[in-house]
């Protein structure tokens, strides 16, 4: 129930992220709430694809796509408002990316996926729908270009398949992993950390 509630609350920070992109975009009320929709579901989508379910679980469950909807057209009328919650909006999303994370990499191991397929999954069900929200805005994916994103999913999905493989409890596990990715994140935000970049490519 616990990370039930918990993957609520990152779908609906992500349909938020992904709807507020789409309000600065200028687009339509249905361009708002598709791309809520693809932020806060891409990567489960990807995640189920990779691993040959059909059809992704969250096209099969209606309250995944009516939370992600509703948040999208929330966000459409009071845009504003939602704006202003700026640092909420940023510790639901890290909250998010870390229950995704790691979620990901345990539905990958129990389909029997390798310890290193699983990691990538479980990185790629955190990070997927931003990137293709920033792909459908013409714009270079966020987790390329700044910030410490990819790599603190990337490190809770490794938690997840380290606990797996010495056998230890995956609840307990999973609650820990998600909990060092959003404090990785929050730090990352917290001290304006970013991955190097080459200098002085021209």
């Amino acid at each position: 129930m616990l990370l039930t509630a918990l993957e609520f609350v990152g779908l609906v920070a992500f349909a938020a992220s992904g709807a507020l992109a789409a309000v600065r975009a200028r687009l339509d009320v249905f361009g708002v709430v598709v791309l809520g929709l693809t932020t806060a579901l891409g990567g489960g989508v990807i995640r189920d694809v990779l691993l040959g379910i059909h059809p992704p679980t969250t096209l099969r469950n209606w309250p995944y796509l009516a939370v992600c909807a509703g948040t999208a057209l929330v966000v459409f009328a009071f845009h504003p408002q939602v704006a202003r919650l700026r640092r909420g909006v940023l510790l639901a999303d890290a909250l998010g990316l870390g229950v995704f994370a790691t979620a990901g990499t345990t539905i990958a191991l129990n389909a029997g996926a390798t310890v290193y397929a699983a990691c990538l999954i479980g990185m790629t069900t955190g990070i997927g729908g931003g990137a293709v929200r920033d792909l459908l805005l013409r714009e270079i994916p966020l987790v390329l270009r700044k910030e410490i994103y990819a790599v603190a999913a990337l490190a809770g999905s490794a938690l997840v398949a380290l606990g797996h493989a010495v056998r230890l409890p995956a609840g307990p596990v999973t609650v820990v992993a998600a909990a060092v990715v959003v404090s990785v994140r929050v730090v990352a935000l917290w001290r304006h950390w970013n991955a190097p970049v080459a200098r002085g490519p021209e």
